[in-house]
């Protein structure tokens, strides 16, 4: 109704806090939005979805009777057509804003069980990528995994270099799946993951590389992979890989990651400090 107004009296009424605010609110879910969906299959589809929509434009004011009865009859679906094909960004999406509004009022899981657990896993993928041996190992963070480990064989066992390489040594039964990470603990073994459907993935990477890649865009976990092929070991996070790291670059990753707030806050200030004192030291000179 505010658009409806008057140019004078509107300018008067876009000046009152409360529009104000309401134009701030639409700025940042658009802002949100877009932010989400740059770089992902989604751009594509709504540009596809926004030419159509374009072209009934068209044909309404066209008098096309033809093609706005065609259109008229696929827009009916479009609603059932966007959340099919954007099901993986609203759930990105919903997680997200779950994470944004929990963290405030809980403790994150993050750094809660200290940096001996990331030297277990990076022992462990070092030793299966020496011998070739493919590995899937998924660390639980904010977003639970229970749909995924209840499909699995629950252990809840600590985690060790020994139960890891025993797990997927290739004669035992758990080998064929991922390893559910839930703090210090391994959660499941055997566990079958959601496979990505980016379509711009490199041919090169198999079935566990896309299942990594496929918990990682459903949740926020991170995924260590060995390749069965090449012994390369990779590190997934956010529906990103980063194939050929060394155990150093290997154990940054994880705790890059998995780190607490707090100590990346400290680290923050460190670094500020640091800088301040470079000024002060140039100043001085």
């Amino acid at each position: 109704m505010l658009l409806l107004l008057p140019y004078s009296e509107y300018l008067g009424r876009l000046s009152e806090p409360r529009n104000i605010a309401d134009i701030a609110l639409v700025f940042l879910i658009v802002y949100g939005v877009l932010k989400l969906v740059r770089g992902t299959r989604a751009v594509p589809m709504a540009a596809a979805i926004a030419f159509i929509l374009l072209l009934y434009a068209v044909a309404v004011t066209q008098e096309l009777s033809t093609l706005e009865f065609i259109l008229r009859g696929g827009l009916i679906y479009i609603g059932v057509a966007i959340i099919v094909l954007f099901q993986s960004e609203i759930r990105q999406a919903l997680i997200s804003f779950g994470n944004s509004v929990r963290t405030p009022f809980t403790r994150k899981h993050r750094g809660q069980f200290g940096e001996g657990v990331y030297d277990e896993i990076v022992l462990a993928a070092t030793t299966l990528a020496s011998t070739k041996t493919g590995a899937l190992i998924v660390i639980e963070r904010n977003v639970g995994l229970k749909n995924v480990t209840d499909g699995g064989v629950k252990l809840e066992a600590e985690l060790s270099y020994d139960l890891l390489v025993t797990i997927f040594n290739p004669t035992t039964p758990l080998h064929d799946g991922a390893v559910v990470v839930h703090r210090h603990r391994i959660a499941a073994a055997a566990c079958f993951l959601p496979l990505t459907l980016n379509p711009r993935l490199s041919k090169d990477l198999g079935t566990r590389h896309r299942a990594a890649i496929g918990i990682t865009e459903d949740s926020d976990a991170v995924a260590v992979v060995v390749s069965e092929e090449t012994g390369l070991i990779s590190f997934v996070e956010a529906g990103q890989i980063r194939r050929g790291l060394d155990a150093t670059k290997l154990r940054a990753s994880i705790f890059q990651a998995l780190e607490a707030p707090a100590a990346r806050a400290a680290r923050e200030r460190d670094k500020h400090a640091e800088k301040e004192a470079e000024t002060e030291e140039i100043v001085s000179t």
